[in-house]
């Protein structure tokens, strides 16, 4: 049977709780891999494995009671091993690069932020900064609405100017926030958001980092904040810019 793969953790991690249950239905004990100085979380792999709720709340409880014992390298949900030895070869093969993100990732924590523009409040905004967007508008409206190319024209310098702002709004969360944590990995773009970012941060500071979310609300009333978190440090698991969080299904654990 395949081998799912919760985490990784150093061998002297403190035991798992006698009776653990991990994915599948009925759960699957959950089970401890040692390779060296390194140990992986496991159980057995359900067959047909899709990002049900119960499963992916089983994953993330595994972590989470891992986690409040010292530092684990968290793995998506869906990490699946051929079997155990292949886990185990992966652990000998990668050792050096485990224990250092091991070192790295203690009594850190993730937030994900999205940041999305409230659609009113953002015109406002670009039609007050831009004199040129607002003399073509009062221009059309003197004349009755305007030709369709006048329309036309107009509708085309709005969206610039939105973008604009999209770009610029984007980098100053990213300004914002960035000081309050230890490490930043920029998300894929997504249709919706104009940001989209992981933040590293510890965890013994992290009402400093909500501070400074609350900061960027308060100074920018026409940006949305959504937060996620504090969440396993998912994206930087390996180090460099990666993808945060997000359910999927099954996938190769290597």
């Amino acid at each position: 049977m395949s081998t799912y793969v919760y985490g990784i953790s150093a061998r002297s991690h403190p035991a798992l709780p006698e009776g653990m249950g991990g994915v599948g239905d009925p759960a699957f004990p959950v089970r401890v891999l040692e390779e060296g100085e390194l140990a992986a979380i496991v159980s057995d792999a359900p067959e047909g494995l899709r990002p049900k709720r119960r499963d992916l709340l089983a994953h993330q409880n595994v972590l989470d009671e891992v986690g409040a014992g010292g530092p684990v390298l968290p793995m998506r949900f869906g990490s699946v091993a051929p079997d155990d030895p292949a886990v185990t070869g992966v652990l000998a093969e990668r050792g050096e690069h485990y224990r250092e993100r091991l070192g790295a990732l203690d009594g850190k924590v993730e937030y994900n932020v999205k940041a999305t523009h409230d659609e009113e409040a953002v015109l406002h905004r670009v039609m007050g900064e831009n004199p040129e967007l607002r003399a073509l508008t009062e221009a059309n409206r003197q004349a009755g609405g305007g030709t369709y190319e006048d329309r036309l024209r107009l509708g085309e310098m709005v969206v610039a100017a939105v973008q604009t702002r999209e770009a610029e709004d984007a980098a100053e969360v990213q300004r914002v926030l960035e000081p309050a944590a230890t490490a930043v990995s920029v998300g894929p773009d997504s249709t919706g958001w104009l940001a989209n970012v992981s933040f590293l941060v510890d965890r013994r500071s992290a009402e400093v980092f909500l501070a400074a979310v609350d900061e960027v609300r308060e100074s920018h009333p026409h940006i949305e904040l959504r937060v996620n978190g504090p969440l396993p440090p998912y994206s930087f698991v390996e180090p460099g810019p990666s993808q945060p969080a997000e359910p999927r299904e099954a996938s190769t654990w290597d």
